[in-house]
C-alpha cells in the first residue's frame, strides 16, 4: 500500500520535470529573422593605439560571431539583418600598484570600444554597447614583448561582450 501511494505521488512530479525535447543544437535566443551580419571596420579614435589594432579587433569580432552564433558574415551591409560599427575610444597604459618613490609594480592596459548595433529585422532597433576591458602586467616587462599576448586576452573579452549583447537583448 505504501509503495502504491509513493508511486502515485512521485509519478506526477517526475512527469512534470521531464524535458519535452532534448537537443544538443543551440538555437540561441536570437530572432529567426537574423541570418547575416555586417561589421564595418572599427574607427580608431584613441591615441597610442597600434596602427593595425582596428583591423585586428574587427576581424576577431567577425570570427567570434561566426564561430559562436548561427549568424553568417555578409560583406554587403545593405542586405544584412544586423550592422555593427564602432569606435575605439580608449587605448591606454597606466601604472597601478604604486610602491614608494612613485614606482609601479604593475601597469594596466585598458581598451574601450563603443559599438552601435543596428537591427533591421524583425523590427528596426539600435543597441549600443561600450566595452571597457583591461589587463594588468608586470611593469618590469617590456610592453613590446607582451603586447600581442595581452591584446589577445582583452580582445577575447570584448568579442564575448558583443556576442552577449546580441544574444541577451531579445
Amino acid at each position: 500500500m505504501k509503495r502504491l501511494l509513493l508511486i502515485i505521488i512521485i509519478t506526477p512530479i517526475i512527469y512534470g520535470c521531464w524535458p519535452y525535447s532534448v537537443s544538443f543544437v543551440d538555437k540561441g535566443s536570437m530572432p529567426e529573422e537574423w541570418k547575416t551580419f555586417s561589421l564595418i571596420t572599427l574607427e580608431n579614435n584613441a591615441p597610442n593605439t597600434p596602427l593595425s589594432y582596428s583591423t585586428l579587433i574587427s576581424e576577431k569580432i567577425k570570427d567570434g560571431i561566426q564561430n559562436n552564433t548561427r549568424l553568417l558574415i555578409n560583406s554587403n551591409s545593405d542586405s544584412s539583418e544586423i550592422i555593427i560599427e564602432g569606435n575605439i575610444t580608449n587605448y591606454s597604459i597606466s601604472p597601478i600598484a604604486l610602491l614608494e618613490g612613485d614606482n609601479a609594480s604593475q601597469n594596466r592596459l585598458s581598451i574601450s570600444i563603443k559599438f552601435d548595433i543596428f537591427i533591421l529585422k524583425p523590427e528596426e532597433n539600435l543597441m549600443t554597447l561600450t566595452s571597457t576591458r583591461f589587463i594588468d602586467y608586470d611593469s618590469n616587462t617590456d610592453l613590446g614583448i607582451v603586447e600581442n599576448e595581452l591584446l589577445e586576452e582583452v580582445n577575447d573579452q570584448i568579442v564575448q561582450d558583443v556576442i552577449n549583447k546580441l544574444l541577451s537583448n531579445w
